[in-house]
């Protein structure tokens, strides 16, 4: 997972420019979570959560992944959000809402290629070992 590696690299990067960036925009506040102590290793946190998240998910219901990534981020805004009731400023809010949106598509962008193995059997796979042909093979037997 090469992929995975790189793209957490590239969070690292872009979180920690953001960390800059909004501490220039936030002198007069209180800088929450814009310490590398902080946000480095809760973007780690975050790709492992996500990567859990993602490769359960993908196992059941590839699909929805659609859904559930953009709700996963918008719930991760809510304690940013939060910070206001703090003392934190617009430009710290809106800079770990960005840090959020980095490592959640570092994790979308790592993993979506990735094809994952189906908790469920594919058609015309028995537990048991016996043999079995596919339909496709079965009605090609039976019209010989």
């Amino acid at each position: 997972m090469m992929s995975l590696g790189l793209a957490t690299l590239t969070a690292l990067v872009l979180n920690a420019v953001i960390a800059l960036v909004t501490k220039r925009f936030d002198e007069q506040g209180i800088g929450v979570g814009l310490a590398s102590g902080e946000y480095l290793p809760l973007t780690l946190l975050g790709i492992m959560i996500g990567t859990v998240g993602w490769s359960l998910i993908a196992r059941f219901a590839a699909r929805i992944l659609r859904v559930i990534v953009p709700i996963a981020l918008v719930v991760s805004w809510v304690p940013d959000m939060l910070l206001f009731q703090s003392g934190a400023t617009v430009a710290n809010v809106i800079g770990l809402m960005l840090m959020h949106v980095v490592v959640a598509a570092a994790v979308v962008f790592a993993l979506r290629s990735v094809k994952w193995r189906s908790a469920r059997l594919p058609e015309g796979v028995s537990l048991v070992d016996e043999p079995r042909c596919s339909p496709d093979a079965a009605r090609e037997a039976a019209s010989k």
